[in-house]
């Protein structure tokens, strides 16, 4: 006999009874602080309606929508995601799973995931990659609360770009309120980072130095190898931020010095959500058991077959708590699925044609942009990649105001400045895009 009928609470009525009774409360609701207000009490309130109704009551509602062009970017990039790879990962036997506990049916998925995390680590340079992380601001902070634990001085310093997208850095500074650990930006010149006064902020109480490339405005970051070397000298770990396809033409950050490769693989597999995406994570061998999150490992089964298991599964973070490495308890393996077909679709040659044409349409657009009157652009004496940043002499939020009328968004950044994100999603639009640009700037 189940409680109140029911096979989800398989405790009979006596056995409910005696429980209360020895944790001394009245009845279960006295287990949980839930507002009036939100307590269900018994009816959704929601009435019933055909198929054919809701549809047209959620078509309905979904029109409401702005149907703007989107040249926006600032960490969510809008790349074109093949066809195979929605066809492949809503296959029931990867759309349905559960985290791979069971390597026994979940050779598949599992072997996916591997080529996931060599992708990564082919990519940064570095020895070890996983695949468990929410997003890029997530791993930014996973990155600072491992410098925290494995860094020999007392430091408590975090430093990181005067340009850091706000969600990550709020994240971040979340991340390390636990751990008497302080977030300081350093400056940026023309795009980059202010190398000779980073120098001067570092010392024996810096944790972590973070760097971006491309930055959140889109350009290259061109004295990483230096950054990297600031960081070395006062023994603090040295993280940067990227994606799989910047990555794919850039230098690997393992060549700079880098400790550790954080930001967002869902460049590649996943169409723009705005929020939704998998973090990227890599570092060095010798942080392999500081590594939040999951691995999926190679090994041989009884046969001597190749197969694949969830190794380092870290599950301390449920029954340690404040001991534990990381908070990271589920994972992305369905979004990690969808960036390792993309990526197995472009192969290593169209991956790098895809990264160029980041850097060569960001610079075309760019060109058109500046031969509008009243705009100049790029900001940056740099390479861009997708994306970059324009200077308007009218307003830049009346010019975004003006773009939004005409079918396009961009992002205001300034209160003269506006940025621009070039993919190939957009290719048909850009005539269109640089007319009403021309009228907007007036």
């Amino acid at each position: 006999m189940t409680a109140h009928g029911s096979p989800y609470v398989p405790h009979t009525d006596a056995e409910i009874e005696a429980m209360l009774s020895a944790v001394g409360a009245a009845d279960e609701t006295a287990l949980f602080d839930i507002p009036e207000g939100v307590r269900f009490d018994g009816e959704f309130e929601i009435p019933a309606r055909s198929e054919q109704a809701v549809r047209a009551l959620v078509e309905g509602t979904l029109s409401g929508n702005d149907d703007l062009v989107e040249f926006l970017g600032r960490g969510h990039h809008d790349h074109y995601v093949p066809s195979m790879v929605e066809h492949l990962a809503d296959r029931s036997e990867f759309l349905t799973s559960y985290t791979q506990y069971q390597p026994e049916v979940a050779q598949g998925f599992l072997q996916a995931l591997f080529e996931y995390q060599s992708l990564l680590v082919e990519l940064t340079g570095l020895e070890v990659a996983n695949c468990s992380m929410y997003d890029a601001a997530s791993a930014l902070g996973e990155a600072a609360t491992l410098a925290a634990r494995v860094r020999a001085a007392s430091g408590d310093r975090v430093l990181v770009p005067a340009h850091l997208q706000a969600g990550r850095r709020r994240t971040l500074e979340n991340y390390v309120a636990g751990h008497d650990v302080t977030v300081e930006s350093y400056p940026m010149t023309d795009g980059n980072a202010d190398v000779d006064a980073l120098d001067a902020m570092v010392d024996e109480e810096t944790l972590l130095v973070y760097a971006e490339t491309p930055t959140v405005r889109g350009a290259i970051e061109e004295r990483l190898a230096a950054i990297g070397e600031v960081a070395d000298r006062a023994n603090a770990l040295f993280a940067v931020g990227s994606d799989p396809v910047a990555l794919s033409v850039l230098r690997p950050p393992a060549d700079v010095g880098a400790d550790v490769v954080v930001g967002d693989a869902a460049a590649l597999g996943v169409p723009t959500a705005y929020g939704f995406g998998i973090g990227l994570f890599a570092c060095r061998e010798a942080f392999l058991r500081q590594v939040p999150g999951r691995l999926v490992g190679a090994a041989a089964d009884d046969s001597g077959r190749r197969a694949y298991t969830l190794t380092l599964q870290t599950r301390e973070q449920h029954i340690r708590r404040e001991r534990a490495t990381s908070n990271i308890c589920t994972n992305q393996a369905w979004v990690a699925l969808r960036v390792a077909m993309h990526a197995a679709w472009l192969g290593p040659d169209g991956l790098v044609d895809l990264a160029n044409d980041c850097v060569t349409e960001a610079r075309e657009l760019a060109a058109r942009v500046d031969d509008v009157s009243g705009v100049r652009a790029p900001v940056h004496d740099r390479h861009h990649f997708r994306e970059f940043p324009a200077r308007t002499d009218r307003p830049a939020s009346a010019v975004a105001a003006d773009l939004r009328a005409a079918g396009h968004a961009v992002h205001v950044v300034g209160d003269h400045e506006i940025q621009i994100c070039a993919t190939g999603t957009t290719a048909d639009e850009r005539d269109a895009f640089v007319a009403a640009l021309e009228e907007a700037a007036r």
